[in-house]
């Protein structure tokens, strides 16, 4: 038979109708070790295993991470002082920035720690901006907006590139975040982040914002940048970073397998997954496993069997029908078809590969694979005691009841 092409084999109803591809280079920052680990049900990993996340982060192409709130007390603020140390020690190409509440005492430890290191520090201030906020907190616009100028104009004044961000942005009127943000570009803002803090956002409303936001900072005549960064209360996290990305936000955010506070944050894995199946980023991210598995361990979050593309089952099958059109594929010789033919999302690309397994729900084909990718012959007798026994079980077979079986014919 003629070899077929990709265009051939798959027809990508995705590509059809209007799709709007994003001009900006797009830019991640990675929360993992800060808004990650405000996850209740998560362990503050040590720093040498912090420091394992922030090489993974580096080799997956990620261009900054925030490592931490230094005003939040001593031990964070040590372990900021040696997350930096190791990005400037190394010469990582993956830069720092740090979060802080709009007061002086969150501001200054970033400037200290900036300077022993002699690197930049990216501050990212933030301030809650919604009605909803403001009434809880018995906040005027006037406070926000003279908290806005102070610790903008004090962290430009001590040398730090400044992101401000206004928390539950997804749900703050458009008037009162042109005036926050307005305030914060003209003291010296070099990036505005839309927040989704609560997880409200659909797409349509995080394309809305995004390009308001887009709007009011093009206004102000200064070249800013937009962050868009999501939680997955609705789940829909991916879908509205997606969308802000297509409005025109410049960096995104999210944390390894999704951790962070109530539900979490955007997993950053997924999210890279995605851009790069969608052809819009072409990062190598045959690390993404090990990242993912390394913050599971760290942070102790057990990573869920089903879990998209990293979790035990995601290239693994018992099925008869599946197994059966992937081996079909094998047998071709090709292994691009094989990784695709029952997957949306290639597993080689990730540095994993397809699993056969033999399970009640298993066909003979099953048993052949299984015994002859571990070089055992599949004779008829073997083959049908081992699929038999499949077929009273209640599940998958483990490696050492069909090792047994094996030894049982011998």
């Amino acid at each position: 038979m003629e070899a077929l092409n990709e265009k051939d084999l798959i027809y990508d109803w995705n590509l059809k109708g209007s799709q709007k591809i994003p001009q900006q280079k797009i830019e991640f920052d990675d929360e993992t070790l800060r808004d990650g680990l405000q996850s209740p049900s998560v362990t503050d990993p040590k720093i040498e295993e912090k420091f394992e996340i922030l090489h993974l982060m580096e080799e997956l192409g990620i261009h900054t991470a925030n490592i931490g709130l230094p005003g939040a007390g001593p031990r964070a603020y040590q372990d900021v002082l040696a997350l930096a140390k190791e990005m400037a020690d190394n010469h990582l190409k993956i830069t720092p920035n740090c979060a802080a509440r709009t007061l002086e005492t969150d501001i200054r430890p970033i400037a200290e720690i900036s300077q022993k290191v002699g690197i930049p520090i990216e501050a990212c201030t933030f301030l809650g901006s919604s009605p909803i906020r403001q009434y809880a907190e018995e906040w005027s616009l006037d406070h926000l907006l003279k908290l806005t100028e102070d610790a903008v104009t004090f962290a430009v004044k001590h040398g730090l590139p400044v992101m401000f961000v206004t928390e539950d942005t997804t749900r703050a009127r458009p008037d009162h975040l042109k005036m926050i943000y307005t305030t914060a570009v003209e003291c010296g803002a070099l990036r505005v982040c839309v927040c989704d803090t609560v997880g409200h956002a659909t797409p349509v409303g995080a394309r809305n914002l995004i390009a308001y936001v887009k709007k009011v900072v093009d206004e102000t005549g200064e070249e800013v940048k937009v962050d868009w960064h999501g939680h997955r209360d609705r789940g829909l996290d991916i879908p509205n970073t997606i969308s802000a990305i297509e409005a025109g936000a410049d960096r995104v955010h999210g944390c390894a397998i999704g951790i962070g506070e109530r539900v979490g944050n955007t997993p950053m894995d997924l999210l890279l997954l995605n851009l790069k199946l969608m052809g819009w980023i072409d990062n190598d991210l045959r690390k993404l496993p090990q990242y993912c598995r390394a913050v599971s361990n760290y942070c102790k979050v057990p990573l869920p069997q089903n879990y998209p593309a990293f979790g035990e089952d995601a290239f693994r099958t018992g099925t008869g029908v599946h197994a059966a059109a992937v081996i079909k594929a094998k047998k071709k010789g090709d292994d691009w078809l094989a990784d695709r033919v029952y997957s949306g999302v290639p597993a080689d690309m990730f540095g994993l590969h397809q699993k056969i397994e033999v399970g009640h729900m298993s066909g003979e084909s099953n048993v052949v694979y299984w015994l002859e990718s571990r070089g055992i012959e599949p004779k008829r007798e073997l083959v049908k005691k081992i699929f038999d026994a499949a077929k009273e079980c209640d599940g998958l077979l483990k490696e050492e009841e069909i090792v047994a079986l094996v030894k049982e014919s011998t």
